[in-house]
């Protein structure tokens, strides 16, 4: 895959969230901030409420929220346990850091 083509690539997400937690409220939109200013128009973002999926955010291995799983492209999974509020090392730990510059 070219470079131009693997920076098209669609990056999907999910977030494990409690509910209407303040700290996953503020995930949500740091994150949906995030990928506006980084990623626009190349991005899927699942809001998974553990609250009312308990068993699948077990099955996930979820034991803190909110928790950001980078599910693609590759490589993939990544996890992020937080708000997201710090913008350049969420960057850098979903590997988009060259996206910043």
């Amino acid at each position: 895959m070219s470079q131009s083509a693997k920076d098209r690539s669609k990056f999907k997400f999910r977030l494990y969230g409690a509910g209407d937690a303040q700290n996953s409220a503020q995930a949500v939109a740091n994150l949906t901030a995030l990928c506006r200013a980084y990623l626009k128009d190349r991005h899927a973002i699942e809001v998974v409420n553990v609250f009312r999926e308990p068993k699948r955010a077990l099955a996930d291995g979820i034991l803190m929220t909110p928790t950001l799983v980078k599910l693609a492209p590759s490589p993939a999974p990544k996890r992020i346990v937080g708000t997201l509020s710090q913008t350049q090392p969420v960057l850098q730990a979903l590997g988009l850091e060259t996206l910043a510059t």
